[in-house]
């Protein structure tokens, strides 16, 4: 069998269509499979993506950026080459890239989960042959709770600050979790102001056509009170930051998977953690991988090397492949600042 797919230095390369899937370095023809900033960087001549990735791309990169879409399932031929793209469960518009040439059939995953999203379309099985995936959480240590448990784990915390005088803090990524956050928020017991990094995401999602739980603007905050019992949604860059300062005495709690490990918590020095992540846990890479009945695995980024020997146990042809994709990173902001962004 052929490889359809290479590894190059710009990123993953499909010779016969002229195009890299999430290139790291500037191309001239680049798919996109969502819109986080180590998957989609600037500097490509043209971008194709699925039709909710773009408004974010916009955002993110530039307005004047070159952007052909596509829906999910849609089929695209390039020189013979057919690229749909399904989805991923990840965030709002991440999708996986299906290519088919002369039989052969490989699956790009980007990142993905397989949890239950308020937003994101649900995680899509693709059979192949050869299937790539992340591996941030590949570890039989992580297993998320549902989200229903962990709502109600977060509006007990939130409950328990009114009535320690505290402001709740929530840290989140602006594009993907902030949103699942704000719909777990959406019936506690007080307004929820968010971050300007956060509200602007939001509101090209509202624009979208995605039904986003109300938020209130937190730049407004000094102008006018912070009103009674409310609650902050921010980016992490903003932990520790003079904006944060400004709501008095608070209570900060960060939402990443990494929150699993105690150590982790203690390396962010963090009040509260949650561990909600947009990323599938051990089960689901197990499960995704099983799924699309692959007869070889590349696996990237995070525990590549623990989880590719895990598979080749199991039977399975896995290699461990090198990329810059970080996963969920800990401690690493969103691609546009959030002093750029509280700053408007």
């Amino acid at each position: 069998m052929s490889k359809l797919l290479e590894f190059r230095n710009e990123g993953i390369y499909c010779p016969q269509a002229d195009f890299y899937i999430d290139p790291w370095k500037s191309v001239a023809n680049a798919v996109i499979t969502h819109a986080h900033s180590d998957h989609a960087r600037s500097g490509m001549a043209n971008y194709l993506c699925h039709s909710l990735t773009a408004p974010m791309l916009r955002h993110r990169l530039s307005k004047d950026i070159s952007i052909q879409t596509l829906e999910y399932s849609e089929t695209l031929l390039i020189n013979g080459v057919k690229l749909t793209l399904h989805p991923a469960g990840h965030i709002i518009g991440s999708a996986q890239v299906r290519l088919e040439y002369k039989g052969e059939v490989w699956v790009v995953s980007g990142d993905y989960k397989t949890q239950v999203d308020p937003f994101a379309n649900a995680f899509e099985p693709v059979p192949c042959h050869t299937f790539i995936t992340e591996s941030t959480f590949g570890l039989p240590v992580y297993s998320w709770k549902s989200d229903l448990v962990q709502q109600q784990a977060v509006l007990a915390w939130w409950q328990n600050c009114i009535s320690e005088e505290k402001t709740p803090v929530i840290l989140a990524y602006s594009l993907g979790k902030a949103q699942r956050i704000l719909a777990m928020l959406k019936d506690g017991p007080g307004p929820v102001y968010s971050h300007g990094a956060v509200f602007s995401t939001n509101q090209i999602l509202r624009e979208s056509g995605i039904a986003i739980p109300t938020d209130i603007y937190a730049g407004t905050i000094g102008k006018q009170e912070l009103a009674k019992n409310a609650i902050i949604l921010a980016p992490p860059a903003a932990d520790q930051s003079i904006w944060l300062k400004k709501f008095g005495n608070v209570s900060v709690a960060h939402v990443s998977g990494w929150m699993t490990l105690r150590g982790a918590k203690r390396r962010r020095n963090a009040e509260k953690g949650f561990a909600i992540s947009d990323h599938a846990d051990w089960n689901g890479l197990n499960y995704a991988v099983k799924a699309t009945g692959a007869e070889c695995v590349y696996v990237t980024h995070g525990y590549s090397s623990v989880f590719a020997a895990w598979l080749t146990e199991q039977g399975i042809d896995a290699k461990e492949i090198k990329t810059e994709f970080e996963g969920e990173a800990d401690g690493i902001s969103d691609s546009k600042s959030w002093a750029e962004e509280e700053s408007k």
